[in-house]
């Protein structure tokens, strides 16, 4: 359809103003325009920082950075958190990444005991504090059918 092709024509517009923003041809005009508006200029490390927002809040939650890949609420964050891992592991993450991650405590491998272990003591808590909310909704719902 002439829609998916204006798409795709102005796909690679935004993709020509990216390139000529990284080889710094682009007037500063045209930047404060594209500012104005909330252009994303790297979308690769929007993303980054999209995921890496969502581990801090789950950290700030919940006291860890322990995510599943088995719950369907955190699937992608729990793959991304995983990608993370093989990324450092092949020495393919960037240090400034790195940094960021271990900021929060991140734990790259689990065999590193002490760090496993004060993730699954937090762990540990929030779930005895997730208990305590159930017990608390039970009281006063008489039942734990919670959606």
């Amino acid at each position: 359809s002439t829609h998916d092709a204006r798409n795709k024509s102005l796909g690679l517009w935004v993709s020509y103003q990216r390139t000529l923003y990284k080889k710094n041809a682009l007037s500063s005009d045209r930047i404060q325009q594209l500012n104005s508006i909330g252009f994303i200029w790297d979308p690769i490390e929007y993303a980054w920082n999209k995921s890496f927002d969502q581990l801090c809040a789950l950290k700030v939650q919940n006291g860890h950075c322990t995510v599943s890949t088995y719950d369907e609420l955190s699937k992608s964050l729990g793959n991304w958190v995983h990608k993370q891992r093989v990324l450092h592991k092949k020495n393919t993450l960037s240090s400034n990444h790195i940094k960021q991650l271990d900021s929060l405590g991140f734990i790259w491998n689990f065999s590193d005991k002490s760090k496993a272990k004060e993730n699954y003591r937090a762990e540990i808590m929030s779930w005895e504090q997730r208990f305590d909310e159930l017990c608390a909704f039970k009281a006063q719902k008489r039942h734990c059918h919670v959606s």
